[in-house]
């Protein structure tokens, strides 16, 4: 803001009572600026609201083998219990070398550590078995409105 005034016929100087909107102008307009170009940045991540699908169950085919995994980290091949993880290789062995080669079903309940799963997936990678699929249970199907 100003103190002084132009008019010079008065004998003493008055304030001048006006605001000087300049600097407030350049101000606007410098933080204008910086929205127009952080604006973009702010919206990186995409909200999403995935549709709910339903799909028929997939019918086990015979070259299907089914590891399931328990809660207690037992491992079961085809609904029959294994002794160790040396006997789940040997089988995944036995498995990779038939021709064509099957599909490995892999359940795992829900409350079992992660790195068990892991350990029969690298298993399976190494024993040379590419067909890998994971089984959940599905979805009851949505009311109908």
């Amino acid at each position: 803001m100003a103190f002084g005034g132009f008019d010079s016929r008065s004998g003493s100087p008055q304030p001048m009572a006006d605001i000087n909107t300049t600097p407030l102008v350049d101000v606007m307009l410098v933080l204008l600026v910086i929205f127009i170009i952080t604006a973009p940045l702010l919206t990186h991540a995409i909200r999403l609201d995935l549709p709910q699908a339903q799909a028929a169950a997939s019918a086990e085919k015979p070259d299907t083998i089914t590891v399931s995994i328990d809660a207690q980290g037992r491992v079961y091949w085809n609904d029959a219990p294994l002794a160790d993880a040396s006997a789940l290789e040997a089988r995944m062995r036995e498995a990779a070398a038939r021709t064509p080669q099957p599909d490995l079903h892999l359940r795992a309940d829900q409350q079992v550590v992660y790195r068990k799963v892991a350990e029969v997936m690298a298993a399976a990678q190494q024993s040379g078995l590419s067909k890998i699929g994971f089984v959940t249970d599905p979805r009851p199907a949505p009311t109908q409105r």
